[in-house]
């Protein structure tokens, strides 16, 4: 238990910061609201148009794209923390340099489908 003592201090301290920031601007902050209060500011400009527009889903498969080879990424850092801590003469790295080398090439694979179905191409 005492392995998990530094990150249950981190997440109360983080859930902590959250809930007085948010009690801080409550009892804080003005309580007077109108219509120019409530208005979005942009810049100091006037938005123009409305927040609710149509997107073309080519967007939203580009964004899940991103967010796939993203989570892909996180995944690899992991690896090469252990993979240091390895001999590089044994086989048990060749077992952890197999998986990624694996992993990579599948990664490589998608990105290659991805692009000839024209996922990247916006004309």
């Amino acid at each position: 238990m005492d392995s998990y003592l530094p990150v249950v201090l981190i997440v109360v301290m983080a859930v902590g910061f959250g809930a007085f920031n948010l009690l801080a601007t409550e009892l804080i902050g003005p309580k007077v609201q109108g219509k120019v209060k409530m208005s979005t500011y942009e810049s100091g400009m006037d938005p123009i148009g409305t927040a609710r527009q149509r997107f073309h889903v080519r967007f939203y498969v580009l964004a899940m794209t991103f967010l796939l080879f993203d989570v892909e990424v996180v995944f690899l850092y992991p690896w090469a923390v252990a993979y240091t801590k390895v001999d590089p003469g044994s086989p048990e790295a060749g077992l952890y340099l197999g998986r990624v080398l694996f992993f990579v090439l599948t990664s490589i694979v998608a990105y290659v489908y991805a692009w000839r179905k024209g996922v990247f191409r916006f004309d």
